[in-house]
Parts: C-alpha cells; structure tokens; sequence
C-alpha cells in the first residue's frame, strides 16, 4: 500500500480525502500543521476533531506540538504572524494566503523526507474557497525547496463527488464546522461579511414590512426625495 503524507486543516476537510485514499491503495499519515489557526482554543477544537477521526480510522498523526521545537501555542502562532506582517488587510485568495500555503507545506514538505515518504499532498484543495493554483505553486515550490525526493500531488480535491462526501461525512461524524479559514484576519473578514449580509436581510426585511402595511407608496416617495 502505498504512503502519502496528507497535511490535514480540519477533520471536516480531511475526512472524504482520507476515506477515497484508503479506498484506493494509499494509506495517509496526517500531518496538523496549522499555525495560522486563531485563537488557541479554535486550533485545539480542530486538531482534536482530527484525532478523533484519525484514531477511530488508526491512522498515525504527526503533530507540531510533539516537535522539539515547540514551546507554545503563542509562540507557535506569532512566528506565523511575523511571517505574513505588512500583509494583514490583504483580502482571501491574495498574497498573504500563497505565503501561508508556502509556510505549512513547506513543512510538510521536510516532514515527508523526514520520514521517507515520497509524496505529500494538502486537504487544503478542497476548500472551494481556497485558490487551487495558489496551492498547487505553494506545493511545487515547498517540494523543490528540500532538493528533492519528496513530490507534491496537487491534484483537486473537490472533484470526483469528494465535496458532496465532505457534506455527508460531516454529518455522519459530528464533526465541528468553522465559519472561517483560520487566522484572525480571516475571521475579521469573516464577521464583516456576516454583518454587512444580516443588514441587508434586516433592510430587507424592513422593507417588506413596509410594503405588507400598505405604504409603498410613501416609502417610495422618501426614496425618491433622497436621490
């Protein structure tokens, strides 16, 4: 059977990546390398919805904090933050996200020669809201990084019904679902998001009242005098 590296976001997004693997001749060794992920109890709820999944499966996980160099989460984290400073307002799919990509795959990258397997690849193409191309440069360019000997597979992830299986797997297990990527600006952008929709649908809301009450008419002319 043949090994591949698989670095793991979350249980959510692994978890139909993992099954199609072990469905067809590969047996995955995770790998949670996620210090972008804010704050620390979010990156603990999802790195042990990961091993839950994986220990039901018997699958091994290698975990950063088992690493000689960890001494903290906060350490861990603002090692991350000084990486992408100056990058903090950039929006998602931009040049903060490929150096992200860069930082953890290339991690992954060096664990796979760590330990003697050729190809490591990333559950994180198959989030459709991450940039495919972003993550398949992120990935050749963290290979070529340890001189060869290891490959990045940078196939997608959502194709093949895997998203749909996400959906199902998702439901079947209980897993946590995040509303956001990971870091803290993501999270911003996030909220702003959910804030801008739910005044929209209260405008909207407010309106069709409006219009149930049977004074279009007047809140069509204060419209007008406001143009």
């Amino acid at each position: 059977m043949k090994e591949v590296l698989l670095h793991c976001c979350c249980a959510p997004c692994s978890s139909a990546i993992i099954e199609w693997m072990m469905a067809n001749g590969t047996r995955p060794t995770l790998y949670f390398c996620n210090p972008n992920i804010y704050p620390e109890q979010e990156y603990l709820i999802r790195k042990q919805e990961l091993l839950r999944y994986a220990s039901q499966l018997s699958l091994r996980v290698i975990d950063d904090e088992s690493m000689p160099s960890w001494t903290s989460w906060s350490a861990y984290h603002a090692s991350w933050l000084s990486a992408v400073r100056g990058m903090e307002d950039e929006s998602e799919r931009g040049p903060r996200c490929l150096l992200c990509f860069k930082l953890r795959l290339l991690s992954a990258a060096r664990m796979a020669q760590r330990e003697g397997i050729k190809v490591f690849t990333t559950t994180l193409a198959s989030s459709r809201w991450k940039s495919i191309v972003q993550i398949a440069e992120a990935g050749e360019w963290a290979a070529q990084q340890v001189g060869g000997g290891v490959m990045f597979d940078a196939r997608n992830w959502r194709k093949g019904g895997l998203q749909q299986r996400r959906n199902e797997l998702l439901k079947e297990n209980g897993f946590y679902n995040q509303l956001y990527c990971g870091c803290e600006f993501s999270l911003r952008q996030t909220e702003q998001r959910m804030t801008q929709r739910d005044a929209t649908q209260v405008v909207a809301t407010d309106t069709e009242h409006t219009t149930t009450e049977g004074t279009k008419l007047a809140a069509t002319e204060c419209y007008r005098e406001s143009k």
